[in-house]
């Protein structure tokens, strides 16, 4: 695992409330999965922050160890990992997406 990103990603995770770490950007997603996860997040209203998996060689595989999460996107609410695109959609068309990242209910995650 590279250090600097490691540090990288554990100051993202610890300093914004919402963030996503996908493939490429939300304006230019580079993948269906991504672009699904950017879609839901954007419906919800809330301001998000994004990393781009792909900016760094090292990026992809410090974060799966970081997350123990093999795919991308990840999503991560208050320092929590909520999980990869197919969950946000489910969480999403539960009603539970938005109330988590406002902080409205207790959340989901797939760590606890």
């Amino acid at each position: 695992m590279s250090e600097e990103v490691l540090q990288a990603i554990k100051k993202a995770v610890a300093e914004h409330d919402v963030v996503l770490f996908m493939k490429g950007t939300p304006d230019f997603p580079q993948c269906g999965f991504s672009a699904a996860t950017v879609q839901i997040l954007r419906e919800t209203g809330n301001p998000f922050t994004s990393m781009d998996v792909y900016s760094h060689p090292e990026f992809r595989p410090t974060l799966k160890g970081f997350s123990n999460w093999p795919t991308f996107p990840q999503l991560y609410v208050r320092g929590e990992l909520v999980g990869g695109a197919d969950i946000v959609k489910e969480m999403h068309a539960r009603g539970e997406l938005k109330p988590l990242i406002e902080g409205k209910i207790e959340g989901k995650t797939e760590a606890g």
